[in-house]
Parts: C-alpha cells; structure tokens; sequence
C-alpha cells in the first residue's frame, strides 16, 4: 500500500512538473504586437454578421457600440496560436453619457472566456494581423470600417 502510494505521487510531482515546464513555454514576452484586430461582431436583432477591421489606438463604430482596441498580440509562428487583444467598448447615444460595456482582454482561441454579451449585440476577436496595404504600399481607404453579411 505504501509503494503504492509513493507511484501515485511520484507520477503526481512528474505531472506537475511537465505542467509547469508547458506554462513556462507560454512566455506573455514572446507576443508580437500586430497593428490591427479582427473582430466579429452580431447585430442579434437584423441577424447580420460583420467582420470589423481595427487598428491599434483608433475607435471604430459597430452600430451604437465605439470599440477601441489598445493591444492587440499574437504567439510566434512557431508556438500553439493564440490572439489577444485588449478591447474598450462603449455604448453611445446620442444626447446620453457614454457608458463602457466591456473593458479588458479578449482570447480568440477562447471566444466563450471573455467576451462582449450585449442584448443587441456580441462582439469577439478573430484574429490580431499586420496592417493590410493596397498597390500603392498604403493602408486602404475603408481600414477601420467593417463589412457585414446576413446570416441565413
């Protein structure tokens, strides 16, 4: 019983240590910064998908939402992918004080960890790219702008 138990936290320590030695891999300085989030957004009420181009720094309109992105950072090519980025939200009406429905960091490869439920919308991040540029080697003239689709 006693030997037995020894394996059992034997291959506990080691468990924990491939665990640990996996986190340490993960290294949060090993992102690179990407100029632009990609985000999804629903409009719950016309049922319309968009996908929303967002630089770094700039505020973009979805509906009544302002969405800022602060950050957006990826995994080397080379590491298990993963996006992130750092959003604010706000909910504007005209005549009425803006009021921040989300604030904080949002996983693409986790949608369902943090994300913004809203009555009317959702937003959630896609993926965090390099600015896109047209022939002449600057940005396009809709950057920022989002395109939509119904869903059907």
């Amino acid at each position: 019983m006693i030997a037995r138990l020894r394996v059992l936290r034997f291959a506990a320590l080691a468990g924990t240590a491939v665990l640990a030695g996996t986190v340490a891999a993960a290294d949060p300085s090993d992102m690179i910064a990407e100029p632009v989030a990609v985000l999804q957004g629903l409009d719950k009420i016309t049922a319309r998908v968009s996908d929303i181009d967002a630089p770094v720094g700039k505020t973009v309109q979805f509906g009544t939402l302002q969405i800022t992105v602060r950050d957006c950072e990826k995994n080397p090519p080379e590491d298990r992918p993963e996006d992130a980025a750092f959003l604010q939200i706000d909910e504007v009406h005209s005549g009425e004080e803006n009021i921040r429905r989300f604030s904080g960091w949002m996983f693409a490869q986790s949608p369902a960890l943090s994300s913004l439920e809203h009555p009317v919308y959702d937003v959630s991040l896609l993926d965090c790219k390099g600015a896109a540029t047209n022939a002449s080697g600057s940005p396009p003239a809709d950057a920022g702008n989002s395109s939509g689709k119904d869903a059907r």
